[in-house]
């Protein structure tokens, strides 16, 4: 029998920058290796690094993984049957995407939308309720205070966009926001390349979202998002990674292969826009079945 996490089960889309490894970097970490060789001794620094390697084996198939170096995160969940879940269902269209038509026929990137253990990652209450964090005793005049000011700024500039296609509210408290924002460096997660017996460390990320499953009070099987956006982000950047990050907590848990798509994989020098290829992927989702939304005392369990 399955079971799934519906109370801490966590996954996270990491949104790349095109910064790569430098050879100074190479060098640091091959210095590293040998340093602990020597203490520990071959044999067992090779046993270390296997069992490692196993664990992470382990984690990472089974549980789903967006490509292009994103990484599916879990915490150890409390376990619950698959059959007492909802069965999948398709919700409502929001009244935006049911009169959606693309003139242009853009088409979409629906392919690379990955489904969870629960199905498409669809909200059926609106309006989702966003939160963000804002600057909590901090000299608005000062540059940090400034800094933190273009970064609401841009944020906000970010949800107004994606509140034309759905229904959304900033709200000023974040346990009962849908989605949390954050400003706050994304952490660096290490992988362990087998065939080089090395530890990589990932390339920095401006921004990373992750969701997680919940019961709430009403017996509805549901989900909610924390957004981690850096504050080393600038101008534009700032809106463009979070518009990035908003589509995926909005259920477009999957990247463009294009450029001009605001879900494209990596962030480019001129951020493109929220497209109607976007639009046309999210209506696809949400006319998916999924168990999201639904009650778990439904009738048709």
């Amino acid at each position: 029998m399955k079971y799934l996490d519906l109370q801490r089960f966590k996954f996270s889309s990491l949104y790349k920058t095109h910064n790569s490894y430098s050879s100074n970097s190479k060098r640091a970490r091959q210095s590293c290796a040998n340093k602990t060789q020597n203490v520990l001794g071959t044999a067992t620094l090779t046993k270390l690094l296997a069992a490692i390697a196993t664990f992470f084996l382990v984690v990472l198939t089974h549980f789903h993984n967006l490509g292009n170096g994103d990484v599916a995160i879990a915490q150890k969940p409390p376990q619950l049957s698959e059959t007492a879940l909802p069965a999948a269902q398709v919700h409502p269209l929001p009244p935006f995407l049911l009169q959606w038509q693309d003139k242009t026929n853009s088409g979409d990137y629906f392919s690379g939308v990955k489904q969870t253990s629960v199905g498409y990652l669809v909200w059926s209450k609106f309006p989702v309720k966003v939160y963000l964090e804002r600057p909590v005793e901090l000299d608005s005049a000062s540059f940090e205070g400034r800094k933190f000011q273009e970064w609401v700024k841009g944020v906000l500039q970010a949800v107004q966009e994606w509140k034309v296609y759905l229904p959304l509210e900033v709200v000023e408290k974040p346990e009962i926001a849908d989605i949390r924002i954050g400003r706050s460096r994304p952490p660096l997660q290490a992988s362990f390349n087998r065939e080089t017996r090395e530890f990589q460390i990932p390339r920095a990320r401006s921004a990373q979202t992750r969701y997680e499953f919940y019961i709430s009070q009403q017996g509805i099987l549901s989900h909610r998002y924390n957004i981690q956006l850096s504050p080393d982000q600038v101008g534009n950047y700032i809106a463009a990674a979070a518009r990035h990050e908003l589509g995926h907590a909005l259920g477009i848990w999957g990247h463009s292969p294009l450029e001009t798509d605001a879900l494209y994989f990596s962030q480019v020098r001129n951020p493109s826009p929220i497209s109607p290829r976007d639009i046309n992927t999210l209506k696809r989702v949400y006319q998916q079945p999924t168990r999201l939304g639904w009650s778990l005392s439904s009738p048709n369990l």
